[in-house]
Parts: C-alpha cells; sequence; structure tokens
C-alpha cells in the first residue's frame, strides 16, 4: 500500500540526505507509485529549495553553502568506499602523492594504508591522522588556517605551502561537476588551494560520486581540461562522458571492474 503524501515527501526527504541522491526510478519502486507522483514529490521538495532537480533524480538542494562534515560523511559512503579503492588502484607504491580536502578523499587516503614508500603531502587534519601511524607512509602536513568545521587547513600560507611541491599524483575532491564540465566548490578559499595542488602535480585524480554531477556550487575551481583521470562510482551522464572524452580524461567507475595495481603510475589515456 502506497503510503500517504506528506509521509511520502518526508521520507523521499529524508533519503536524499542519507544518501545525496535519488532517482525518479527507484523511489517509484520503493513507494509503489507511478513515476509522474514521485515527480510532484520531487517539484513540492524544489519549489520548498530542499532539493534540487536532475536529469532522472534529484539531489540535495545546496545554494552556497555545502551541508555539514558530518552528513557529508554519511552521504554515498559505500560509493565513496569504492571510490576510494579504485582510486588507490592507480596509485602506485613509492610514489609522492597530494591528498587535498573532502570526504571523499578520506576515502582515498583509507584505501592507500596499506600501500608503501609513500610520500603524502595533505591540507586535510583527518587524512593526516589516518596515515600518521603507518612506517610505509610519511605525512607532511601544511600550514594554514584550521577549519573548525572539517579539519582542512586553507589560506594563502596553504597555498604557498603546496607550490614547493611536484608530486606524482594528487587526489583532488569536488563538490559539484556543472553538466559543461566544470568544477565547482563551496570556499574560495580551498579552491585556491586545490589550484595550486592541480598546477603542481603530474597527474591529476578528481574524485567524485554521482551524486556531485549536476549539483551546483558557487566557487568555480577549474574544468576537466585540468586533471588527467576522473575516479566515480557509476558515470550515467552522457553528456559528461563525452566531455571526458572531448579533454582527453580518463573516466574510471569504480562499479565498473578494477584494474589491478601495477609498480607505475597510471596516467589519463593509458
Amino acid at each position: 500500500m502506497a503510503e500517504a503524501s506528506g509521509d511520502r515527501v518526508a521520507a523521499i526527504l529524508a533519503l536524499v540526505r542519507r544518501n545525496g541522491r535519488v532517482t525518479v526510478e527507484d523511489l517509484t519502486v520503493r513507494f509503489g507509485v507511478t513515476p509522474q507522483t514521485i515527480r510532484r514529490d520531487l517539484n513540492d521538495l524544489t519549489e520548498r529549495r530542499l532539493v534540487a532537480r536532475i536529469h532522472g533524480g534529484a539531489v540535495l538542494a545546496t545554494g552556497v553553502e555545502n551541508v555539514s562534515y558530518e552528513a557529508r560523511s554519511q552521504m554515498a559512503a559505500d560509493a565513496k568506499a569504492e571510490i576510494g579503492r579504485a582510486a588507490a588502484d592507480l596509485i602506485p607504491d613509492n610514489a609522492s602523492i597530494v591528498i587535498d580536502i573532502g570526504t571523499t578523499t578520506e576515502a582515498v587516503a583509507r584505501a592507500l594504508l596499506q600501500h608503501t614508500g609513500l610520500m603524502v603531502v595533505t591540507n586535510n587534519i583527518n587524512v593526516a591522522a589516518e596515515m600518521r601511524a603507518y612506517p610505509g607512509i610519511e605525512v607532511v602536513i601544511a600550514g594554514g588556517t584550521v577549519r573548525q568545521a572539517d579539519g582542512g587547513i586553507v589560506g594563502e600560507a596553504t597555498v604557498d605551502f603546496m607550490r614547493q611541491f611536484r608530486p606524482d599524483h594528487a587526489v583532488i575532491g569536488v563538490s559539484g561537476i556543472d553538466s559543461d564540465g566544470t568544477l565547482l566548490d563551496f570556499d574560495y578559499r580551498e579552491v585556491r588551494v586545490a589550484q595550486a595542488i592541480i598546477e603542481a602535480s603530474r597527474n591529476v585524480i578528481v574524485v567524485a560520486d554521482a551524486t556531485k554531477f549536476g549539483r551546483t556550487a558557487p566557487v568555480r575551481l577549474g574544468g576537466l581540461g585540468d586533471i588527467d583521470v576522473l575516479v566515480t562510482d557509476r558515470c550515467d551522464d552522457e553528456r559528461l562522458r563525452r566531455r571526458c572524452r572531448e579533454a582527453g580524461v580518463r573516466l574510471v567507475e569504480a562499479n565498473a571492474r578494477r584494474p589491478a595495481r601495477t609498480g607505475r603510475a597510471v596516467r589519463a589515456g593509458a
């Protein structure tokens, strides 16, 4: 029996807050109603500025402020773990790597703990705390202003610090990827650091789960042409696939079979 309209809408909102993204198809099956009914529910939530519509579903509305670190840690947690493992597969032992701020980049850090001979430079206190105890990993932490909300280190001192390095790999998180391939985030100070990391790195890996596709944020970090690899859990957006091909970006979907680790770095187009 289908839920009452108000209960169903509240349940949909709870799902979006937990997972970051919902689809009309999944919600139709879950609640036993028609796609038209689900679209009306999503339109209602959109009008109340609680969700934002995307092709085939909706994501959590963000406006100009990101959701809390605790909420982001829980959103799409399984997908982020898969992304972390897939991104770690692209990084060999005995490499230098910069790991940026974000809950998805933290998943990559956890997946790298069994690597050896790594030099990890980070402006993420959570990453440093996770990796520091492992003897095969040297951790270098940036100076700057620590954001109380999530342990990210930002500011001009952080930008200058990152410019001292020329790492083999960089792992960057984003808050959204626009339909035209623009990489987006919320904090311009964080973006300045990420841009410095991208400029300095030989191989730039952006990690983003599928909830980030079509998600808006006010600050432009860069474009697909600035990176080498995009690692996600899945990509159902054909426009984004096409833009990756046009930009020469390797698209890695974690839900597909992952290549075994090798002793060399994997470059875009390899």
